[in-house]
């Protein structure tokens, strides 16, 4: 489960996105991973056009490197997932793509955290690097004729890292100095950017919370002829991150947001997964308060444009650089 930085923004009289503002820092996650994907050259496009009695002109064709399913190659990608799940976890969605928020309080924590994957992952990298001439030697006998000495590097090092910065979102104070009509116009630009990211915050609460009851309200409700689904702790588990996740980083922006995350955690509140299991009467009454909490959080999502609601995830990107969201 993601790791949960256990603070929270105080509450005051401010606005909440100048609260935020206030409270919290930018933060990015950048990635550099080894690109094992490469475009067959246009002779090769040409054989297998010739193979298939197909324009090559019209070919589209490309071959992995290595086995990206070998476990030493699965470690790495399933740690930068982990990496990427709680960069997210204790952060704030910002309109800016490859920037979220983090509580200035928490940094300390995340720094540390991050410190930690950044061993992980050079430890994965030479895992890698121990068994690189079977992984290549594996390659060769698969690539057949694509297989091309040339694609790979000498070794497995440096291939592989995280880092992460706090990039400036304010605007500069010699700005002041310089052009304060300026830099006046940056503060208010500054200023509308929070405010929609207050915006994006409670639509990614209130996103997450729905798929969330969603899913378990499907899991207690009996399928065809009153049979009985199969239900997972995680559907309980996952809940109960989630409250906590919200309790730290909600921003205080919309109070029909914050009842109906109370009202959804006095519902599951102290129910054990296998008395869920083990009681029909009790499934039934939980997945009835949970749909009349799911219908209000239907009506409360906002069609927003796609741009400001997803953001690249952390993605190999074909070459030696990827950047996470």
């Amino acid at each position: 489960m993601s790791q949960v930085i256990a603070t929270s923004i105080p509450l005051d009289n401010d606005h909440p996105a100048r609260r935020l503002r206030r409270l919290a820092a930018a933060v990015r996650v950048h990635f550099t991973w080894w690109g094992v994907r490469r475009a067959l050259t246009a002779q090769q496009k040409e054989e297998i056009g010739v193979a298939c009695a197909a324009d090559s002109r019209l070919l589209t064709a490309g071959k992995k490197l290595v086995d990206v399913r070998h476990e030493a190659f699965r470690r790495l990608t399933s740690l930068r997932t982990r990496i990427g799940q709680y960069w997210r976890s204790v952060t704030l969605p910002y309109v800016e793509p490859g920037i979220r928020l983090i509580q200035q309080s928490g940094i300390d924590a995340f720094v540390h955290q991050m410190e930690g994957f950044r061993e992980e992952l050079t430890e994965a990298e030479g895992d890698l690097n121990a068994v690189y001439d079977q992984v290549k030697a594996d390659a060769r006998d698969r690539l057949g004729r694509l297989f091309n000495p040339a694609d790979y590097p000498p070794e497995i090092r440096g291939l592989f890292a995280v880092d992460f910065d706090f990039p400036s979102v304010e605007p500069p104070n010699y700005l002041l100095q310089l052009n304060p009509e300026i830099y006046a116009e940056e503060q208010a630009r500054v200023a509308r950017r929070f405010e929609e990211a207050v915006q994006l915050a409670e639509q990614a609460f209130i996103g997450e919370l729905a798929k969330l009851v969603s899913h378990l309200t499907e899991r207690l409700t009996a399928g065809p002829d009153t049979e009985k689904k199969v239900f997972r702790d995680s559907a309980i588990a996952n809940l109960t991150e989630y409250f906590a996740r919200f309790r730290d980083l909600n921003v205080c922006s919309n109070a029909q947001l914050d009842q109906l995350v109370e009202q959804a955690q006095q519902i599951v509140r102290g129910i054990a997964p296998q008395e869920l299991r083990d009681n029909a009467g009790l499934r039934q009454h939980v997945a009835t308060q949970l749909t009349a909490v799911q219908a209000t959080l239907d009506g409360m999502l906002v069609d927003q444009p796609r741009r400001r609601i997803i953001r690249a995830h952390p993605v190999d990107n074909g070459g030696n650089h990827a950047n996470g969201d």
